[in-house]
């Protein structure tokens, strides 16, 4: 039996993944009435296909409790947030799981790190744990670092198809753990080392800043001098060795924005190239700011009451709100003291989670002159008639109506 250790936007589908392919798996999480919920037969959040999912693996047998179980193998998929002052990853969740899970563990238990870490996390803030659990009580524990990859909106698919990294100290460890996630993985399992499998997952998401930060600074230099940033890009990724990512409002979700910032705390006088693209990216909520102030002035608009903000998830057709830009702008906004103010909506975001949220999109745009298109939802690009009349400040390039502000 399996434990997974956190049911959040990682655990919660690798555990029902794993069993509904035969796998028995129990689910923790500290959150009583997360785990209230899954029991009654909820889901907690939505994904494409996730409530199939759900019930296949319920039929399988997983079980949902706040307590952690006694069992040779663990899985740990919790938060990992990073200081914003120092960008050095937070590890307490990892080690408050790690501690709990030791006072139940059995002797040569395996416990599998999901949870997107920094080069060198294991060693610095786990092994200690695990070797003082071996001094006190002579139980064997083994360590492995199985870094996640997947996406919101694309979860499942990724889950079954995306190559996976299974990092041990042990390599008949790394292959038992392996063969659990090829129960259901389709991609190729490569098995290496602990700090290699650490550095992976922190370089594929640097890579991906790195390259949209390239593409936010070339829409910052194109509106210096009016050129058409898109059109740059569409003639440059004509040339077979350039694809060139489409600039955006911001950078958002848990991998993207945060992972990139711990090679930055960890490797400050190295890590210069990201140090910058990081700063680029985090500038983009406040460069669309200033897009909106521009756009009120030349349209001669004096309300900001009447502006809307269309999208509070940090991608399309999604419920994640982590590092949202959206919230980010929102949260500029509020420090000029004028915030409150704009009007907000989301079709996936059913709780109220700021000021003046609509929850209707016809009743959204009755209120507002003027359209940031902040995310671009499927609901938004089917109903683009909607907006004749409006101001259109479009950061997605979602919009084809004439007359649409970009970046």
């Amino acid at each position: 039996m399996i434990n997974v250790i956190g049911l959040g936007y990682i655990g919660l589908p690798t555990a029902l993944m794993m069993a509904s392919h035969g796998v028995e798996i129990v689910g923790t999480d500290y959150n009583a009435e997360l785990v209230r919920t899954l029991n009654s037969g909820h889901m907690t959040f939505q994904e494409k296909g996730i409530e199939e999912l759900f019930h296949s693996a319920v039929e399988s047998g997983v079980r949902f409790t706040t307590k952690y179980q006694t069992t040779d193998t663990y899985i740990v998929s919790v938060p990992t947030p990073y200081d914003k002052f120092s960008k050095k990853v937070d590890p307490s969740y990892v080690v408050a799981a790690v501690s709990e899970i030791l006072k139940v563990a059995k002797e040569e238990t395996v416990v599998v790190i999901e949870s997107t870490i920094s080069p060198g996390t294991i060693n610095k803030h786990i092994r200690p744990l695990v070797e003082a659990e071996e001094d006190t009580s002579g139980k064997k524990i083994h360590l492995v670092h199985a870094p996640e990859r997947i996406i919101p909106g694309n979860m499942l698919y990724e889950l079954l198809h995306n190559n996976r990294t299974i990092g041990a100290d042990d390599k008949e460890i790394g292959e038992k753990i392996k063969s659990y996630y090829a129960a259901f993985c389709q991609g190729e399992i490569v098995v290496t080392d602990i700090c290699t499998a650490e550095m992976t997952k922190v370089v594929e998401n640097t890579y991906r800043a790195v390259n949209i930060a390239f593409a936010n600074e070339l829409a910052k230099i194109c509106r210096h001098d009016d050129m058409d940033v898109y059109e740059i890009i569409r003639i440059c990724n004509m040339h077979p060795r350039v694809n060139i990512l489409k600039p955006g409002p911001g950078v958002g979700g848990h991998c993207i924005s945060v992972d990139p910032w711990f090679l930055v705390g960890d490797y400050p006088s190295l890590a210069k190239v990201i140090d910058e693209s990081m700063k680029t990216n985090d500038s983009m909520p406040d460069f669309v700011l200033n897009r909106i102030y521009e756009i009120l002035k030349e349209n001669h608009m004096t309300d900001i009451g009447r502006v809307g903000l269309y999208g509070l998830t940090y991608k399309e057709n999604v419920d994640d709100m982590r590092e949202s830009p959206t919230l980010q702008m929102l949260e500029s906004m509020e420090r000029h003291l004028s915030g409150k103010s704009v009007k907000v909506y989301d079709p996936f975001i059913e709780k109220d989670v700021v000021e003046r949220q609509y929850h209707d999109l016809d009743a959204f745009l009755r209120d507002v002159d003027l359209v940031v298109i902040m995310v671009g939802h499927d609901e938004i690009k089917e109903n683009m008639g909607k907006l004749e009349g409006k101001v259109i400040l479009d950061t997605r390039k979602v919009c084809d109506m004439r007359g649409v502000y970009r970046l």
